[in-house]
């Protein structure tokens, strides 16, 4: 009586213990889908949004503090231009005026339609639009702490919407500037070590 009393104890240790691991991969199975479906979503999201110019320069002289997404006001033309890729931000810069921001220097070329150019000035000053609560920042960190606005890669969203990333930076010193190039050939110089490797 004893001895089956002892098996059947020990049948339902078991019983419980597969109940316990199966209940345990259940859980390690559904966060591992949670995981893949926010992952899927943030690729997909990246993969759909288009990059048509970035600033090149920006991270070189400057350190980047923190980057808001701006929407910008355009004429038809200048938008199908972007589209186009024909925009440069090369030299241009961003400045609070008045409670609005607006951005200075980005060239977008002319738009070649079928009948000749549309004609618009290629450097004109426009305005990006952000949150009050977002533009109250910026200004605030610009005047205490002598901060820069960068313009930092304009993109096509997945919508066909032309938005701004702009740039909280500050102007790196000489050394940080001979730190970050020498950071860029060694860099460079693993790439192209691995790339010898791997033939």
């Amino acid at each position: 009586m004893n001895l089956d009393a002892t098996l059947l104890e020990k049948k339902k240790a078991k019983k419980s213990t597969v109940s316990e691991e199966v209940r345990n991969h259940r859980i390690h199975l559904t966060l591992l889908h949670i995981f893949v479906s926010l992952y899927s979503d943030i690729v997909n999201r990246d993969n759909r949004m288009r990059i048509v110019a970035t600033n090149r320069k920006a991270r070189h002289l400057y350190n980047i503090e923190s980057a808001f997404e701006a929407g910008i006001v355009l004429v038809g033309c200048e938008v199908k231009s972007i589209k186009a890729s024909k925009i440069s931000l090369s030299d241009s810069y961003a400045r609070v005026e008045d409670g609005e921001v607006f951005l200075y220097n980005m060239h977008i070329s002319s738009y070649e339609k079928k009948n000749g150019f549309s004609r618009h000035n290629p450097r004109r000053k426009r305005k990006l639009l952000l949150k009050k609560q977002e533009i109250r920042k910026l200004t605030g960190k610009i005047i205490e702490r002598g901060y820069t606005l960068i313009p930092l890669k304009v993109y096509v969203t997945d919508r066909g919407i032309i938005k701004v990333e702009l740039g909280l930076a500050k102007g790196k010193k000489k050394f940080e500037k001979r730190q970050a190039i020498k950071e860029r050939d060694i860099k460079r110089e693993i790439e192209h070590q691995k790339k010898v490797l791997n033939r």
